[in-house]
């Protein structure tokens, strides 16, 4: 139980890296009035409508559920009811406008996955990993309406396991944030908490397509495993052969393996070298197109000798 008084919140958010913060400021002994979070959504095959991560985790711990695609007019009404001290957003996925904004007596708290100002968006653990940031981490923010620009009550540089994936690092900042996320509203409820404006150029973290997963094998290997790391698993890493589509479904560096030419591949023991602009890369497991996922090595040897990726 927090040492603070407890305050009776509104909680948005849809994803998995949403529910460690749910379910910390539950335990935490803070009245949840009321969770926000996307409509149910089709997945699988069979495209079975599936209530989001957090929905499911609210039901489970009893409270109530509020599903709206967006915060429109109705959505505000059943919110600005509930009569909340404070809002928190983890990766809702809809933006929060005026008069929501300003309803609860605390306003509204963000916890981002990124060291703000660095990465304001959708994706920012993805873009921090493409572009090879040497620190990660997470920040808790106050909510304004330009995107991600509020003042910030605390930031977090966390270590991040070598050669981690996009979602590794999201699984582990959803856990590390929400601590950090527990802290804040326990700041906010005793009255200490300060939130400093946001220093440093912003830069942008749109959400990634479908094409920023293709691997450029002409780069350097540091330049392509980071793609691989920020794009994994969504949108997910490929690559080309003949034309086609092969996902790169598990990758790691060689460095030290003898050079070979971008896109040309060599058999190892455990998968298959990838040339680079520098030195190869070891792709290990891969889903040529209309097949599923299998070790690269296996699908290696049913090829014929000179395949080359990129093309």
């Amino acid at each position: 139980m927090t040492a603070s008084p407890p305050l009776r919140l509104v909680f948005a958010g849809t994803p998995e890296a949403a529910v460690p913060s749910l379910r910390a400021l539950h335990a935490a002994g803070h009245e949840i009035a009321a969770v926000v979070t996307r409509p149910d959504a089709p997945l699988g095959r069979k495209r079975v409508l599936t209530p989001s991560p957090v929905a499911a985790a609210a039901e489970a711990l009893g409270l109530a559920v509020v599903k709206a695609a967006r915060l429109d007019a109705e959505a505000t009404e059943r919110i600005c009811a509930l009569d909340a001290d404070l809002a928190v957003v983890v990766a809702y996925g809809g933006l929060v406008r005026e008069p929501l904004l300003s309803t609860p007596r605390h306003g509204w708290i963000n916890l981002h996955f990124s060291l703000l100002p660095r990465w304001r968006g959708a994706a920012p653990v993805q873009h921090a990993l493409i572009a090879g940031d040497a620190q990660l981490g997470t920040a808790v923010f106050r909510l304004v309406p330009e995107l991600d620009a509020g003042d910030v009550f605390a930031q977090e540089v966390v270590a991040v396991p070598d050669g981690a994936t996009a979602g590794e690092v999201l699984d582990l900042l959803a856990e590390t944030g929400a601590s950090q996320l527990v802290r804040v509203v326990g700041a906010i409820a005793d009255g200490t908490a300060e939130a400093v404006p946001q220093e440093g150029e912003a830069t942008a973290a749109p959400k990634l397509a479908l094409a920023d997963g293709l691997l450029d094998w002409a780069r350097p290997a540091a330049e392509v495993h980071a793609r691989y790391r920020g794009v994994t698993p969504e949108p997910g890493a490929h690559t080309l052969l003949e034309g086609a589509r092969v996902k790169v479904l598990a990758m790691e560096r060689a460095d030290g393996e003898d050079a070979l030419a971008p896109g040309a591949t060599r058999a190892a023991k455990r998968g298959i070298l990838v040339g680079t602009a520098t030195s190869p890369l070891l792709v290990t497991r891969i889903q040529p197109a209309g097949k599923g996922a299998m070790a690269a090595a296996d699908w290696l040897r049913g090829q014929r000798d000179d395949v080359r990726f990129g093309a």
